[in-house]
Formats: structure tokens, C-alpha cells, sequence
């Protein structure tokens, strides 16, 4: 393979991960914690668009309680928005010449 072609491939990988990662802003995924009683939703690059609290909570939990399921819901969020990204990775790379086990 020569170097030309090399970084036209370079290149156009950067593109296209720019273009995912755009396409990632765009997207929602959600997290929730307490049997959804605490429910988060962010973008697919991890910006936090909304959280939701059960009423019921209010008064009859502590404090602690509801900031450990609010903190449960973004990792849960945050773990799905890693799933999505990976797999939009894989698409994305799918008939690259790149070594076995090499990953951006």
C-alpha cells in the first residue's frame, strides 16, 4: 500500500469519525435507576438533556437515596451512550484495512 493512498484512507477516516460524532450529538439514550423511579436522558456525546424524579420520592426518601439514584442513572445513561458509540465505531469501520485488534 503506498503512503498516497494511505492518507486519502487517514483522511477519510477523520471524516467520517467527525461525521459520527456528530451524528452522536444527535442521538438520546436513556438511564434509569429505582425501578425508573430516577430516569436521565443524554445526547450520545454524554450532555445531560433531561432528569426526571418520581414524586413519590420526595419526602419519603433522603436525600442520599435520591442523589445514589440520580448517580445511577447517569452511569446507566452513560454506559448506553458508550454502547451506542461502539457500535456506530463498528459500522463505520467495517471494510478498513486495519490490523487485528486495532480500535480508535
Amino acid at each position: 500500500m503506498n503512503i498516497a493512498k494511505m492518507m486519502q484512507q487517514a483522511k477519510k477516516m477523520q471524516e467520517n469519525m467527525k461525521k459520527m460524532q456528530e451524528e452522536l450529538a444527535g442521538m438520546e439514550v436513556g438511564g434509569e435507576s429505582g425501578g425508573g423511579m430516577v430516569q436521565v436522558v443524554m445526547s450520545g456525546d454524554r450532555v445531560v438533556r433531561r432528569v426526571t424524579i418520581d414524586p413519590s420520592l420526595w419526602g419519603e426518601q433522603d436525600k442520599a437515596l435520591i442523589e445514589d439514584l440520580v448517580a445511577a442513572a447517569f452511569n446507566h445513561a452513560s454506559q448506553k451512550a458508550d454502547e451506542l458509540a461502539k457500535q456506530k465505531q463498528q459500522s463505520l469501520m467495517a471494510g478498513m484495512p486495519l490490523p487485528p485488534g486495532f480500535s480508535l
